[in-house]
């Protein structure tokens, strides 16, 4: 898709069968884009990472796809309003389904950043405890490690 065609306006719907086709066009992203969610959510869940994030072009077409679909709804908005408050009704049924279903995904997705973050920070603290000597003051007390004594942990993020 060329740039002038991304830019382009939105069309707009002048009949019931322009309305049904923005509609179905809508409904049928927010399905591809649901399926693609769903499996990713069952891959994080699972802990299949790498194959979770096989998904990513796919679910950056399909957002893509999606963002576009409602910009083409909003602009026929007044028309879907009067000449189709039914369908639009049934659209906005199916969009809160497409939230909520997405909301979870967030919520996996966060859930499992939270806990590798947390697996991380757990062997950094473990790392420095095993590297920093064990020694004390003349009153006894165990001496603060130094900025030499720290050893830097590094971690890379491709799986």
């Amino acid at each position: 898709m060329s740039r002038q065609q991304r830019d382009a306006p939105a069309p707009i719907a002048a009949t019931a069968a322009d309305a049904r086709k923005l509609a179905e066009n809508l409904l049928d992203v927010m399905s591809a884009l649901l399926s693609v969610i769903e499996r990713e959510t069952e891959l994080v869940r699972a802990g299949k990472l790498r194959e979770a994030m096989a998904f990513e072009p796919k679910k950056s077409e399909l957002s893509r796809r999606y963002v576009g679909a409602v910009a083409q709804l909003k602009t026929s908005q007044k028309f879907f309003a009067q000449s189709a408050p039914e369908l639009l009704t049934a659209l906005h049924r199916h969009h809160d389904t497409f939230r909520a279903m997405l909301q979870i995904n967030l919520t996996v997705l966060a859930t499992a950043h939270a806990v590798s973050e947390s697996i991380v920070r757990g062997v950094n603290a473990e790392i420095q405890r095993r590297n920093i000597p064990s020694t004390y003051t003349a009153s006894g007390r165990r001496t603060a490690p130094t900025a030499r004594q720290m050893t830097p942990l590094a971690v890379s993020r491709t799986l």
